[in-house]
C-alpha cells in the first residue's frame, strides 16, 4: 500500500511545486513503488522541429520519480534528485507524455527509480510508443524503515 494517497501527493505538487501546474503534469495514478503521471499537450512546450521539448519530459520523469519515492516513504518533502540519466529514443509527436515510474531498488537514504515516457493516449494503446526511458535516484533524509522498503522492492511485493 502506498504511503502517500494521490491527493496528499497532488495537494504537496500545488503547495511546493507549481511548475508542475505550468507545465500540465497531472498524477494519473500513485501506488507503492509505482505511479502514472502525464504531462498535457501543451504546443508552448513544441521546440523547433516540431517535437515536445526535451527539458519538458525530464520535469515529468522526475516528478514521476518523486512520485515513487513519496509512495514508499510517505510525505517526506526533503527528498531530492541526485541523478537522472535519460535516453531519448524517438522524437514524440505533439501530444500527451505519459510516465510510468516504479522503484528498482531502495535503501536507507537513496532509491532508483526507471520512468518510461510514452507518446499517446493510454495504456495498452495499441498507438502509444516508448519515446524515452530514465533512470534516476533519489536522496532522502534518513527512514526508519529502510530496510522493510529495500526487501518489499527487491521482492517485487510493492503492489
Amino acid at each position: 500500500m502506498s504511503r502517500i494517497s494521490l491527493p496528499e501527493f497532488t495537494a504537496i505538487l500545488d503547495r511546493e511545486l507549481p511548475i508542475t501546474r505550468l507545465l500540465g503534469i497531472h498524477t494519473e495514478a500513485i501506488t507503492h513503488g509505482q505511479g502514472r503521471l502525464r504531462m498535457i499537450y501543451n504546443p508552448d512546450l513544441v521546440r523547433p522541429g516540431g517535437t515536445v521539448a526535451g527539458p519538458a519530459m525530464m520535469a515529468l520523469a522526475d516528478v514521476a520519480m518523486y512520485a515513487v519515492v513519496l509512495s514508499l516513504l510517505g510525505p517526506v518533502e526533503l527528498a531530492v534528485t541526485t541523478n537522472l540519466h535519460i535516453n531519448f529514443l524517438r522524437k514524440p509527436a505533439p501530444g500527451d507524455i505519459l510516465a510510468e515510474a516504479r522503484a528498482l531498488k531502495g535503501g536507507k537514504r537513496l532509491t532508483v527509480v526507471e520512468v518510461e515516457l510514452y507518446s499517446g493516449t493510454a495504456p495498452g494503446d495499441a498507438d502509444r510508443a516508448l519515446v524515452a526511458h530514465v533512470t534516476g535516484t533519489y536522496s532522502a533524509p534518513p527512514n526508519p524503515d529502510a530496510a522493510a522498503v529495500s526487501r518489499a522492492i527487491e521482492a517485487g511485493s510493492w503492489e
